[in-house]
């Protein structure tokens, strides 16, 4: 988003104020160009022979935006059997979807296996009972190498008591079940955590991935997860793709080489493909001063945008309805009864009773994590696409609240 002439334009000078005239507030809105961008760093990041880019839907999951996505060229990563689901709807085809869930049934693997996707496992006990009942089937095997990164602990998932992986110090347990089973592993993979901003980190986790690979000889890939760091703030720091891209492309085209053939290098990136092209607009409902803050509220809270209530995210806030505005300092708080805090003490150009407010990064795990708390209905969702702007999900009405209730008369 970008300030000309005292008017912040979104691309393709879309002016958000005339979107919140046209879809109304609370909404969502995302900027394919942006998505494009980031997709294309990525993939110039990395040179080796074959480079499988697989988006982490979980992170945004409106169809539309997943159909963007595969034009794009990437497969999916997908964590339950619905984002499978809505993969497949999508149009991406089975090959091109990685399912990677976490405590789930074997029951809802078997569903993934019907279906014809990449199955990814990451529990011995599931890697027993699937080498019984699908000897047959290849597989992944998510291990954890027991690392700490990550920008918050709710987000590190590869340190040695996650749920998420089969430690790597019950490899030998796993290479017995392989072998009585006789399953074909296909792929080795690792997921660290999220916003990790050290590349050394990184690299050594790789290099405990990279050595467990050698233990299986049927690999075609191996998937190094995501959790690469996109900037929330004005000058913030960020991943160096281009050079984490170079020292990793190095060190894999040697295992390449040590391996005996090429293989193909596999990453998952949700947040890194999606939240810099997403911007959340709020209208204000109150300005309410009190002995020792100034809130500004407004009309969404943590059943649109919990990311800064779970996480202590941080979103950038402006607004755009005043951006030659005296700055004071505001607190912006939402309608939930809740302690629903978006941004503590920002400076923000002077706020009035109606006027938009623009949270940046707002393109991951932000309305995927939407909910109807307090009975409210969840927003629409606009994409912006060379130039214009199409509606993607309708705002909820009442219907959507009551539907699948079911009414007794008591």
């Amino acid at each position: 988003m970008t300030l000309q002439d005292n008017t912040f334009l979104l691309s393709g000078d879309i002016n958000p104020l005339e979107l919140v005239e046209k879809y109304g507030c609370p909404l969502y809105v995302y900027d394919s160009a942006i998505i494009k961008r980031q997709y294309e760093r990525m993939v110039n990041a990395f040179d080796v022979k074959d480079l499988k880019i697989n988006y982490a839907c979980k992170a945004l999951t409106n169809i539309s935006i997943l159909k963007y996505i595969k034009k794009l060229g990437a497969g999916l990563d997908t964590v339950s059997i619905q984002e499978v689901e809505l993969g497949l709807r999508a149009g991406f085809s089975p090959n091109e979807i990685m399912f990677t869930p976490n405590c789930v049934s074997l029951e809802e693997i078997q569903e993934a296996v019907a279906l014809g996707v990449q199955i990814n496992i990451d529990t011995i006990s599931i890697l027993e009972q699937f080498g019984h009942f699908h000897p047959n089937v290849p597989i992944c095997i998510r291990i954890n190498p027991h690392i700490m990164a990550g920008g918050n602990s709710k987000i590190s998932v590869g340190h040695i008591d996650s749920k998420f992986g089969i430690s790597i110090h019950q490899l030998p347990h796993v290479l017995k079940v392989v072998e009585a089973t006789g399953l074909t592993v296909e792929g080795m993979h690792m997921h660290t955590g999220s916003d990790i901003l050290d590349a050394e980190v990184f690299l050594h986790a790789a290099e405990i991935l990279l050595n467990t690979a050698k233990q299986f000889k049927d690999l075609t890939y191996i998937d190094f997860g995501s959790g690469f760091k996109v900037p929330y703030k004005e000058g913030g720091i960020a991943t160096d793709i281009e050079d984490f891209g170079a020292r990793i492309s190095e060190r894999f085209n040697a295992f390449c080489k040590e391996y005996g053939r090429d293989i193909t290098l596999a990453f998952e990136p949700g947040k890194f493909l999606v939240s810099q092209a997403g911007y959340f607009l709020v209208k204000v409902n109150v300005v309410k001063p009190t002995p020792s803050t100034l809130f500004a509220g407004v009309d969404s809270g943590l059943n649109h945008l919990i990311r800064p209530m779970f996480y202590d995210a941080h979103h950038e806030i402006t607004n755009i309805s005043n951006p030659s505005g005296r700055p004071r300092i505001y607190t912006v708080v939402g309608y939930i009864c809740e302690t629903d805090t978006f941004g503590m003490n920002r400076k923000i150009t002077e706020v009035r009773e109606g006027d938009v407010l623009c949270m940046q990064n707002a393109g991951a795990y932000c309305m995927s994590m939407a909910s109807n708390y307090n009975s409210r209905f969840r927003p629409a969702e606009v994409l912006i696409h060379e130039g214009k702007d199409y509606l993607i999900r309708k705002r909820e009405t009442m219907d959507d609240l009551l539907r699948g209730q079911v009414e007794l008369e008591l």
